[in-house]
Protein backbone atom coordinates (compact mmCIF):
# COMPACT_ATOMS: atom_id res chain seq x y z
CA UNK A 1 0.00 0.00 0.00
CA UNK A 2 1.21 3.36 -0.76
CA UNK A 3 0.52 4.71 2.49
CA UNK A 4 2.29 2.26 3.90
CA UNK A 5 5.28 3.13 2.23
CA UNK A 6 4.85 6.79 3.12
CA UNK A 7 4.76 5.68 6.48
CA UNK A 8 8.46 4.03 6.07
CA UNK A 9 9.87 6.13 4.31
CA UNK A 10 9.18 9.00 6.66
CA UNK A 11 9.76 6.88 9.84
CA UNK A 12 11.54 9.81 11.72
CA UNK A 13 8.84 11.95 11.25
CA UNK A 14 6.52 9.21 12.65
CA UNK A 15 8.80 8.23 15.61
CA UNK A 16 8.57 12.42 16.68
CA UNK A 17 4.98 12.33 16.41
CA UNK A 18 3.63 9.54 17.69
CA UNK A 19 6.30 10.03 20.84
CA UNK A 20 5.46 13.43 21.25
CA UNK A 21 1.55 13.27 20.43
CA UNK A 22 0.40 10.03 21.64
CA UNK A 23 2.28 9.62 24.96
CA UNK A 24 1.36 13.33 25.38
CA UNK A 25 -2.29 13.12 24.97
CA UNK A 26 -2.48 9.68 26.38
CA UNK A 27 -0.25 10.49 29.83
CA UNK A 28 -0.34 12.79 32.12
CA UNK A 29 2.27 14.74 34.29
CA UNK A 30 4.78 15.33 37.27
CA UNK A 31 4.45 18.25 39.85
CA UNK A 32 6.76 21.37 40.20
CA UNK A 33 6.27 25.04 39.17
CA UNK A 34 5.41 26.41 35.71
CA UNK A 35 9.10 26.61 33.78
CA UNK A 36 10.87 29.74 34.56
CA UNK A 37 13.92 31.04 32.54
CA UNK A 38 16.06 29.10 35.30
CA UNK A 39 14.30 25.45 35.32
CA UNK A 40 16.09 22.55 34.75
CA UNK A 41 14.22 21.92 31.47
CA UNK A 42 15.36 25.40 30.34
CA UNK A 43 18.44 25.85 27.45
CA UNK A 44 20.12 27.33 24.70
CA UNK A 45 17.60 25.46 21.68
CA UNK A 46 19.03 22.84 19.33
CA UNK A 47 20.65 23.95 16.59
CA UNK A 48 18.85 21.72 14.23
CA UNK A 49 15.54 24.01 14.72
CA UNK A 50 16.95 27.09 13.22
CA UNK A 51 16.46 24.70 9.92
CA UNK A 52 12.76 24.42 10.44
CA UNK A 53 10.33 27.69 9.09
CA UNK A 54 9.69 30.46 11.84
CA UNK A 55 6.37 30.28 11.27
CA UNK A 56 5.45 26.74 12.14
CA UNK A 57 2.21 26.54 14.99
CA UNK A 58 3.76 23.72 16.07
CA UNK A 59 7.20 22.74 16.98
CA UNK A 60 8.99 19.49 18.46
CA UNK A 61 12.12 18.10 19.21
CA UNK A 62 13.30 14.53 19.74
CA UNK A 63 16.92 14.00 21.49
CA UNK A 64 17.11 10.06 20.21
CA UNK A 65 20.42 9.64 20.96
CA UNK A 66 20.69 11.12 25.10
CA UNK A 67 17.73 9.10 25.35
CA UNK A 68 18.77 5.83 24.02
CA UNK A 69 21.81 6.31 25.93
CA UNK A 70 19.79 6.79 29.01
CA UNK A 71 18.20 2.96 29.01
CA UNK A 72 15.08 4.36 30.44
CA UNK A 73 12.31 1.53 30.89
CA UNK A 74 9.73 3.55 30.38
CA UNK A 75 11.02 5.35 27.03
CA UNK A 76 11.47 1.54 25.90
CA UNK A 77 7.72 0.30 27.05
CA UNK A 78 6.52 3.31 25.29
CA UNK A 79 8.76 2.55 22.06
CA UNK A 80 7.33 -0.83 22.02
CA UNK A 81 3.61 0.79 22.17
CA UNK A 82 3.67 3.41 19.47
CA UNK A 83 6.69 2.49 17.36
CA UNK A 84 6.64 -0.81 15.03
CA UNK A 85 8.71 -3.95 15.61
CA UNK A 86 9.61 -6.76 12.92
CA UNK A 87 7.31 -8.93 15.20
CA UNK A 88 4.42 -6.14 14.72
CA UNK A 89 5.18 -5.11 11.35
CA UNK A 90 6.81 -6.77 8.21
CA UNK A 91 6.72 -3.42 6.31
CA UNK A 92 9.33 -1.78 8.60
CA UNK A 93 11.15 -5.54 8.53
CA UNK A 94 11.41 -4.65 4.95
CA UNK A 95 12.30 -1.52 5.10
CA UNK A 96 15.41 -2.29 7.32
CA UNK A 97 16.11 -4.59 5.20
CA UNK A 98 16.34 -2.37 2.21
CA UNK A 99 17.70 0.64 3.51
CA UNK A 100 19.60 -0.53 6.80
CA UNK A 101 18.45 2.62 8.67
CA UNK A 102 16.44 1.47 12.49
CA UNK A 103 15.01 4.01 14.20
CA UNK A 104 15.91 2.95 17.19
CA UNK A 105 19.85 1.95 16.52
CA UNK A 106 20.17 5.06 13.75
CA UNK A 107 18.27 7.90 14.86
CA UNK A 108 20.22 10.96 16.94
CA UNK A 109 17.95 13.95 16.67
CA UNK A 110 15.10 15.17 15.07
CA UNK A 111 13.62 18.56 14.89
CA UNK A 112 9.59 18.75 13.36
CA UNK A 113 7.54 21.86 12.24
CA UNK A 114 3.66 20.70 12.06
CA UNK A 115 1.02 23.01 10.15
CA UNK A 116 -2.21 21.21 11.13
CA UNK A 117 -5.16 21.36 9.27
CA UNK A 118 -7.19 18.83 10.85
CA UNK A 119 -6.86 16.64 13.46
CA UNK A 120 -9.44 13.74 13.17
CA UNK A 121 -7.67 10.37 12.21
CA UNK A 122 -10.90 9.36 10.55
CA UNK A 123 -10.57 12.81 8.68
CA UNK A 124 -9.58 12.18 4.62
CA UNK A 125 -8.08 15.91 5.18
CA UNK A 126 -5.38 14.77 7.72
CA UNK A 127 -3.41 13.81 4.52
CA UNK A 128 -2.94 17.57 3.49
CA UNK A 129 -1.29 18.39 7.68
CA UNK A 130 1.92 19.29 6.23
CA UNK A 131 5.05 18.90 8.37
CA UNK A 132 8.83 19.05 8.07
CA UNK A 133 11.34 16.99 10.04
CA UNK A 134 15.30 17.19 9.60
CA UNK A 135 16.39 14.28 11.21
CA UNK A 136 20.56 13.74 11.85
CA UNK A 137 21.62 9.95 12.24
CA UNK A 138 23.66 7.08 10.16
CA UNK A 139 22.17 6.82 6.83
CA UNK A 140 22.77 5.06 3.95
CA UNK A 141 21.63 7.41 0.76
CA UNK A 142 22.12 5.48 -1.54
CA UNK A 143 20.13 2.18 -0.58
CA UNK A 144 17.86 4.58 0.88
CA UNK A 145 17.17 6.76 -2.48
CA UNK A 146 16.78 3.11 -4.31
CA UNK A 147 14.27 2.14 -1.77
CA UNK A 148 12.37 4.67 -2.26
CA UNK A 149 12.39 4.10 -6.24
CA UNK A 150 11.31 0.47 -6.10
CA UNK A 151 8.18 1.44 -3.61
CA UNK A 152 7.01 4.02 -6.51
CA UNK A 153 9.01 6.92 -5.81
CA UNK A 154 10.86 8.65 -8.08
CA UNK A 155 13.57 12.07 -8.38
CA UNK A 156 13.20 15.29 -9.29
CA UNK A 157 15.45 18.11 -9.78
CA UNK A 158 15.32 21.89 -8.42
CA UNK A 159 17.20 24.49 -7.86
CA UNK A 160 20.35 22.33 -7.97
CA UNK A 161 19.29 19.69 -5.31
CA UNK A 162 17.33 16.06 -5.56
CA UNK A 163 14.41 15.25 -4.26
CA UNK A 164 12.51 12.55 -4.10
CA UNK A 165 8.82 12.03 -3.86
CA UNK A 166 6.71 9.10 -2.67
CA UNK A 167 3.12 8.99 -3.54
CA UNK A 168 0.62 8.33 -0.94
CA UNK A 169 -1.45 10.26 1.53
CA UNK A 170 0.30 11.75 2.58
CA UNK A 171 2.82 12.55 -0.08
CA UNK A 172 6.19 12.40 1.58
CA UNK A 173 9.23 14.07 -0.03
CA UNK A 174 12.97 13.97 1.53
CA UNK A 175 16.13 15.37 0.51
CA UNK A 176 19.86 14.55 1.87
CA UNK A 177 21.48 17.24 2.61
CA UNK A 178 24.58 15.46 4.31
CA UNK A 179 25.33 12.11 4.26
CA UNK A 180 24.11 12.38 8.29
CA UNK A 181 21.31 14.67 7.81
CA UNK A 182 17.94 14.42 6.04
CA UNK A 183 15.09 16.70 5.79
CA UNK A 184 11.70 15.06 5.25
CA UNK A 185 8.40 16.47 4.13
CA UNK A 186 4.69 15.24 3.75
CA UNK A 187 1.05 16.67 3.23
CA UNK A 188 0.10 19.29 0.67
CA UNK A 189 3.34 21.20 -1.16
CA UNK A 190 6.04 18.78 0.52
CA UNK A 191 7.99 19.67 -2.03
CA UNK A 192 7.90 23.21 -1.17
CA UNK A 193 8.47 23.28 2.42
CA UNK A 194 12.14 21.15 1.69
CA UNK A 195 13.19 23.99 -0.78
CA UNK A 196 11.55 26.74 1.37
CA UNK A 197 14.16 27.58 3.71
CA UNK A 198 13.78 29.68 7.09
CA UNK A 199 14.22 33.65 6.62
CA UNK A 200 12.86 35.35 9.67
CA UNK A 201 13.52 35.39 13.34
CA UNK A 202 10.86 32.96 15.46
CA UNK A 203 8.36 35.08 17.17
CA UNK A 204 9.97 36.15 20.67
CA UNK A 205 6.82 34.56 22.84
CA UNK A 206 7.40 31.17 20.70
CA UNK A 207 11.19 31.89 21.00
CA UNK A 208 10.77 31.78 25.04
CA UNK A 209 8.07 28.82 25.08
CA UNK A 210 11.01 26.76 23.32
CA UNK A 211 13.84 28.11 25.34
CA UNK A 212 11.54 27.18 28.62
CA UNK A 213 12.06 23.40 27.99
CA UNK A 214 15.28 23.51 25.32
CA UNK A 215 17.33 21.67 27.47
CA UNK A 216 14.92 18.83 27.80
CA UNK A 217 15.67 15.58 25.46
CA UNK A 218 12.04 15.67 24.37
CA UNK A 219 9.78 18.58 23.92
CA UNK A 220 6.86 19.95 21.64
CA UNK A 221 5.55 23.21 21.78
CA UNK A 222 2.23 24.68 20.00
CA UNK A 223 0.42 27.83 19.38
CA UNK A 224 -2.80 27.08 20.16
CA UNK A 225 -4.31 30.23 17.82
CA UNK A 226 -3.15 28.32 14.64
CA UNK A 227 -4.48 25.30 15.50
CA UNK A 228 -7.51 23.51 13.79
CA UNK A 229 -11.01 24.62 14.77
CA UNK A 230 -11.77 20.79 14.87
CA UNK A 231 -10.04 20.39 18.06
CA UNK A 232 -12.74 22.60 19.26
CA UNK A 233 -15.36 20.69 18.42
CA UNK A 234 -16.44 18.88 21.45
CA UNK A 235 -16.91 21.58 23.42
CA UNK A 236 -19.08 23.45 21.47
CA UNK A 237 -21.94 21.91 23.68
CA UNK A 238 -20.66 23.86 26.62
CA UNK A 239 -19.93 27.52 26.06
CA UNK A 240 -18.34 28.69 29.36
CA UNK A 241 -16.15 25.57 28.83
CA UNK A 242 -15.22 26.56 25.33
CA UNK A 243 -14.42 29.75 26.27
CA UNK A 244 -11.96 28.35 28.82
CA UNK A 245 -10.36 26.04 26.44
CA UNK A 246 -9.99 29.11 24.10
CA UNK A 247 -7.98 31.38 26.33
CA UNK A 248 -5.40 28.56 26.15
CA UNK A 249 -2.35 30.47 24.01
CA UNK A 250 0.27 27.94 24.16
CA UNK A 251 1.10 23.84 25.20
CA UNK A 252 4.51 23.01 26.10
CA UNK A 253 5.26 19.70 26.51
CA UNK A 254 8.36 18.30 27.68
CA UNK A 255 10.38 15.05 29.16
CA UNK A 256 13.01 14.45 31.09
CA UNK A 257 14.13 10.74 32.34
CA UNK A 258 14.93 10.52 35.78
CA UNK A 259 16.18 6.64 36.29
CA UNK A 260 13.47 4.40 34.92
CA UNK A 261 10.47 6.86 35.01
CA UNK A 262 9.72 9.72 32.33
CA UNK A 263 9.01 12.82 33.85
CA UNK A 264 6.37 14.28 32.06
CA UNK A 265 5.14 18.00 31.96
CA UNK A 266 2.10 19.95 29.56
CA UNK A 267 1.97 23.16 30.36
CA UNK A 268 -1.04 25.74 29.28
CA UNK A 269 -0.48 29.52 28.87
CA UNK A 270 -3.76 31.29 29.63
CA UNK A 271 -4.48 34.88 28.83
CA UNK A 272 -5.49 35.68 32.34
CA UNK A 273 -4.29 34.47 35.85
CA UNK A 274 -8.28 34.04 36.21
CA UNK A 275 -8.86 31.52 33.16
CA UNK A 276 -5.55 29.70 34.33
CA UNK A 277 -7.11 29.19 38.15
CA UNK A 278 -10.39 28.60 36.67
CA UNK A 279 -9.09 25.70 33.90
CA UNK A 280 -7.16 24.08 36.92
CA UNK A 281 -9.86 23.87 39.23
CA UNK A 282 -11.85 22.13 36.90
CA UNK A 283 -9.12 19.64 35.69
CA UNK A 284 -8.27 19.03 39.51
CA UNK A 285 -12.26 18.65 39.91
CA UNK A 286 -12.13 15.99 36.76
CA UNK A 287 -9.49 13.83 38.38
CA UNK A 288 -11.05 13.56 41.39
CA UNK A 289 -14.12 12.50 39.78
CA UNK A 290 -12.81 9.92 37.30
CA UNK A 291 -10.60 8.27 40.73
CA UNK A 292 -13.79 8.32 42.56
CA UNK A 293 -15.48 7.26 39.54
CA UNK A 294 -13.00 4.35 39.27
CA UNK A 295 -14.03 2.90 42.62
CA UNK A 296 -17.54 1.67 41.10
CA UNK A 297 -17.56 -2.12 39.97
CA UNK A 298 -19.79 -1.07 36.93
CA UNK A 299 -17.02 1.70 35.57
CA UNK A 300 -14.05 -0.84 36.32
CA UNK A 301 -15.93 -3.74 34.86
CA UNK A 302 -15.16 -2.07 31.51
CA UNK A 303 -12.11 -2.05 31.54
CA UNK A 304 -9.57 -5.11 32.08
CA UNK A 305 -7.81 -4.89 36.05
CA UNK A 306 -4.92 -3.69 35.23
CA UNK A 307 -6.15 -1.10 32.60
CA UNK A 308 -8.37 -0.02 35.66
CA UNK A 309 -5.37 -0.02 37.80
CA UNK A 310 -3.37 1.88 35.60
CA UNK A 311 -5.88 4.56 35.22
CA UNK A 312 -6.50 4.80 39.26
CA UNK A 313 -2.44 5.26 39.38
CA UNK A 314 -2.17 7.92 36.91
CA UNK A 315 -5.34 9.67 38.34
CA UNK A 316 -3.99 9.48 41.95
CA UNK A 317 -0.51 10.81 40.49
CA UNK A 318 -1.26 13.06 38.19
CA UNK A 319 -0.91 17.01 39.80
CA UNK A 320 -2.62 19.91 38.29
CA UNK A 321 -0.64 23.16 39.49
CA UNK A 322 -2.12 26.39 38.78
CA UNK A 323 0.19 29.78 39.01
CA UNK A 324 0.38 32.83 37.50
CA UNK A 325 -1.36 32.72 33.95
CA UNK A 326 -0.11 28.86 33.76
CA UNK A 327 -1.50 25.53 34.20
CA UNK A 328 0.72 22.61 34.86
CA UNK A 329 -0.54 18.81 34.78
CA UNK A 330 2.71 16.91 35.37
CA UNK A 331 3.12 13.13 36.50
CA UNK A 332 5.93 10.29 37.43
CA UNK A 333 5.35 7.66 34.36
CA UNK A 334 6.87 4.38 35.36
CA UNK A 335 7.27 1.10 33.38
CA UNK A 336 4.80 -0.61 35.78
CA UNK A 337 2.21 1.74 34.90
CA UNK A 338 3.08 1.57 30.77
CA UNK A 339 2.76 -2.04 30.88
CA UNK A 340 -0.53 -2.29 32.67
CA UNK A 341 -2.06 0.32 30.05
CA UNK A 342 -1.24 -1.89 27.32
CA UNK A 343 -2.27 -5.15 29.08
CA UNK A 344 -5.15 -7.31 27.79
CA UNK A 345 -5.57 -9.86 31.69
Amino acid sequence: MASSRTKIILLAVIVLVLLLGGSGAVYLYRKSRPLSATAPLAGPPPDVLTLIPSDAPVVAYLDAETLRKAQNSSLQAIGQIVLPTPQQDPDYTRFVEGTGFDYARDLDHAAIAIWPTSLDPSATSTGQNQALAIADGRFDQQRIEDYAVRVGGHAIHRGGVTIYEVPGNPLVSFEFLSATRVAMASGKDATDLLTDRPSAPRDPAMQARIDRVAGAPLFAVARTGQLPNSIYAGFKNSPQLLSLVRSIQAITLAGQPQADNLDLTLDAECDSMTNAIEIGTLLDGFRMMGSVALKDPKERGQMTKAQADFASELLSKAKVIPQDNWVRLSIALTPKMLAASTSSH
